[in-house]
């Protein structure tokens, strides 16, 4: 409980970030899985709609100590995050636009990127062992990055490309099919439980939360590519059909998502607290909020769930196993591009476009102080993440930031 509590805490910067630290965690540091599992599941996550870090901990959970267990896992790394959103939404809807927290947050940002670039580089050497996983991970890096080619697309080409390369490697490994796994009834139960919230609604006759909450679900089924791939979507959908927030508040609570812990697709969660705000005031902000974080993570514990049993099973095919052998590769190349978009859009906050004269000097300045915490301190975490964050609000307090 307190391995997942901490990476709830710790864990800021999206996807990759989280990836990173749960690799250390969990594979460097506990030894509570091998590379090969922890590609495994990543991979597996990937595939599936949803915050694939979230997955990924519910798994790992999941494996240690069963149903309860992912349960106990998903939740930790869900709280913090949730808990942050939450306050800050409040102060948010009270105060407006909150600088000291951003300037705070601009060095935890500093050092996510410190953090995520070193754990990259060890991740890529001891994942990529081929040289042809080194040629899907440069593939899915260049598709992702430079030709904006669709998440599901990437993966999809690098499980065929698998299946082609690598399977005449591998032999057949026995595994017998889980004998307690019962997926039929898994579903039932899940579904009962996420569409549970909606019989009460409709005796209430709440009209507006029925329909946030109908809403979240169809996105959190859809969630393929994680939340980056959806915000198009939602904000075209919340802000330009539904009319429940401004644009400008649907920037800001991306802005604030994304410098929380937790999975980044909780900028949902700060937008039905706004939405639920100018329905009925505080409590309904917070029951928005909380019905939405029953929409989007129910499903996404169902279906990790429903095709945990099976994975080992599927890694034991050669086929299916060089598939995701492809899948860990591109995911390496994924990350890789999340990892330079989180640290161009730090130190270049109006795109590269704009040119040298808008870099944030400011992140410059707290990324080499980040570099300097994680050197002296043979990259504590906690002392990195938060040591830049004090140095951030520091900056604020001079005006330097």
């Amino acid at each position: 409980m307190s391995t997942f509590a901490k990476l709830g805490v710790l864990s800021f910067g999206g996807p990759a970030a989280q990836i990173a630290l749960m690799h250390r965690l969990l594979v460097e540091e506990r030894r509570w899985l091998n590379e090969q599992q922890f590609m495994g599941a990543l991979s597996f996550c990937m595939l599936m709609p949803g915050p694939e870090a979230m997955q990924l901990a519910t798994y790992a959970g999941w494996r240690l100590r069963g149903m309860v267990g992912g349960l106990i896992a998903g939740v930790f790394f869900i709280l913090p995050g949730a808990f942050a959103i939450w306050a800050l939404a409040l102060a948010y809807i009270k105060y407006g636009n909150l600088y000291e927290v951003k300037a705070a947050f601009l060095g935890i940002k500093a050092a996510v990127i410190v953090l995520v670039f070193h754990a990259l580089i060890k991740l890529t050497d001891r994942a990529l062992k081929d040289i042809w996983m080194l040629v899907i991970a440069g593939l899915a890096f260049v598709s992702i990055f430079f030709l904006n080619y669709p998440y599901p697309v990437i993966l999809a080409t690098a499980a065929s490309l698998g299946a082609c390369l690598f399977s005449k490697h591998g032999e057949m490994v026995g595994v017998d099919m889980p004998k307690h796994s019962k997926p039929l009834q898994t579903v039932l139960v899940g579904l009962c439980f996420w569409l549970a919230p909606l019989g009460v609604l409709f005796y209430f006759k709440q009209a507006f939360l029925i329909e946030l909450v109908i809403y979240f679900g169809q996105l959190a089924i859809f969630s393929f590519g994680g939340a980056y791939a959806l915000l198009g979507w939602m904000t075209q959908t919340i802000v330009q059909e539904h009319g429940w927030i401004t644009t400008t508040q649907m920037v800001d609570a991306l802005g604030l998502a994304e410098t929380t812990p937790g999975p980044l697709i909780l900028v949902t969660q700060f937008v039905s607290h706004l939405a639920g705000y100018t329905k009925g005031g505080l409590v309904f902000a917070t029951a928005a909020g909380l019905l939405t974080l029953w929409a989007v993570f129910v499903p996404c514990f169902t279906m990790v769930f429903v095709g945990a049993p099976y994975l080992e099973v599927i890694l034991a095919m050669p086929r299916l196993r060089a598939a995701l052998t492809g899948v860990s590769a591109a995911v390496i190349g994924v990350i890789a591009s999340l990892s330079l978009w989180f640290a161009i859009s730090v130190l270049w906050p109006k795109g590269l476009e704009a040119g040298a004269a808008s870099l944030n000097w400011a992140a410059v300045a707290l990324l080499g102080s980040a570099l300097i915490l994680a050197r002296t301190t043979n990259g504590n975490l906690f002392v990195t993440i938060f040591g830049s964050a004090i140095l951030g609000y520091i900056g604020f307090l001079t005006g330097l930031i």
